[in-house]
């Protein structure tokens, strides 16, 4: 019950993301990193992101059909291209939600030291036995640790 649960207010987040800003939630996340990174590479855009090289293309061709992005030919390597957010892009990043893990986050990093690692502890062991350790689940979510000692 309470793993339908989570998959819901995953699902609901989701609708709400698309409903307020248009957006999905790889597409926020990539929007909010090339806000985070500036003048980015598409590959440094990738690692951050933990998204493949071709996952994190495929979205920003998207986000620049749409006015949000562009992609600038760097000045010093013409090897390298850029992607910038446009004022448009900037404007819907500014009102758009945030993203469910970031509340998450929040919320987790009140908890006491032990709750966490107890927490920690129990998800990774539902993943485990669900097979889904291997699972690429990236795209979806922020990469980075949710503890306040990063």
């Amino acid at each position: 019950m309470s793993i339908r649960q989570i998959i819901r207010a995953i699902d609901l987040h989701s609708k709400k993301l698309s409903k307020e800003s248009g957006l999905t939630g790889p597409q926020l996340i990539l929007m909010r990193s090339i806000r985070e990174l500036g003048d980015v590479t598409i590959k440094e855009l990738s690692n951050k992101t933990n998204m493949s090289q071709a996952t994190a293309t495929a979205i920003l061709d998207r986000l620049e059909r749409n006015g949000y992005v562009i992609r600038v030919r760097s000045t010093t390597d013409k090897r390298k291209v850029h992607a910038q957010l446009t004022e448009e892009g900037r404007h819907l990043l500014a009102k758009a939600p945030l993203p469910l893990q970031q509340s998450f986050i929040n919320k987790f990093q009140k908890l006491e030291e032990w709750e966490q690692s107890l927490l920690l502890s129990s998800v990774q062991r539902i993943s485990a036995m669900m097979n889904a350790e291997d699972i690429d689940v990236a795209p979806m979510l922020e990469i980075g640790s949710i503890t306040n000692a990063e």
